[in-house]
């Protein structure tokens, strides 16, 4: 048959993911092709249901409900996760201040938004916006990915950290991304991927060192430590299961947004 597309980003949580998978080392129950690509143009594609298994930011899912489900495995949530604002100085207010965001469908320019309004959001790249905010062409930048362990080296500090925001609001984990399929694969299909897609990980699990050659040819990044505290940080329990706390933050998050008008409300159900 032909080869399903799978898109993901080159970022390490996702290149670990996906490696075994990728790479033979644990078995597909159908041929896979990998899309790498930057987040908010996997979230872009989504909107128009280009690709049938994809990683997404929730943000992005909360739009594209009715054509994709989420799967359990894959999924970046967790405590101490948030994206951060960063700036060359302190900022009391976000009030007119231009502000370099990843992208308007990540979920951190839903978080950011569901914090406060009156900024200034300029689209960027987001492994582009360090050197925006350092060079003072913005006052402040929204960065995820590897930038939450490297802005220092810029020169910046931090004014907020969503994550904490959002589990001192909620008490809740917080959801960044998850591997959508579209929901036309079918059910029996789409099940088989979920537990590939949890095999994949085991494996990088248990290999770690094996999976290194091809996190650092994809990372924006390539210290070995900053590597490793990127998949520390994005790969846990809920990347295994979302597990019932995940889906409670997710229909939480969605809650919060579709509330304030941010997203459209959807009937269907989030997980497989």
């Amino acid at each position: 048959m032909e080869a399903l597309k799978l898109g993901y980003s080159p970022c390490p949580n996702d290149t670990f993911l996906f490696y075994a998978l990728t790479h033979g080392r644990v078995e597909s129950p159908y041929p896979l092709e990998a899309v790498l690509e930057d987040v908010e143009t996997l979230n872009l594609w989504a909107l128009e249901g280009r690709l049938p298994l994809t990683k997404l930011s929730y943000a992005a899912y909360g739009r594209v409900r009715d054509r994709y489900v989420a799967l359990r495995s894959g999924g970046a949530l967790g405590r101490g996760v948030g994206p951060l604002l960063v700036a060359r100085r302190p900022l009391k207010d976000l009030r007119g201040a231009r502000v370099a965001i990843p992208g308007r469908h990540t979920t951190a320019f839903l978080l950011l938004s569901l914090f406060g309004e009156g900024f200034e959001p300029l689209e960027v790249r987001y492994d582009r916006i360090l050197p925006l905010v350092a060079q003072g062409e913005v006052e402040a930048g929204l960065i995820i990915h590897e930038s939450r362990f490297t802005y220092p080296a810029y020169g910046l500090v931090k004014v907020l950290d969503l994550g904490e925001w959002w589990e001192g609001e909620t008490g809740l984990p917080l959801p960044l991304g998850a591997i959508l399929a579209r929901r036309d694969l079918g059910e029996d299909r789409i099940r088989a991927l979920d537990q590939a897609v949890r095999r994949s990980l085991e494996y990088a699990l248990a290999h770690p060192e094996e999976t290194l050659p091809y996190l650092k040819a994809h990372a924006q990044e390539l210290s070995e430590e900053v590597i490793w505290a990127h998949v520390r940080t994005y790969v846990n329990a809920f990347s295994l299961d979302v597990g019932a706390e995940g889906e409670k933050a997710v229909e939480r998050l969605f809650a919060e947004a579709e509330r304030r008008g941010l997203l459209p409300p959807s009937s269907q159900p989030l997980f497989l």
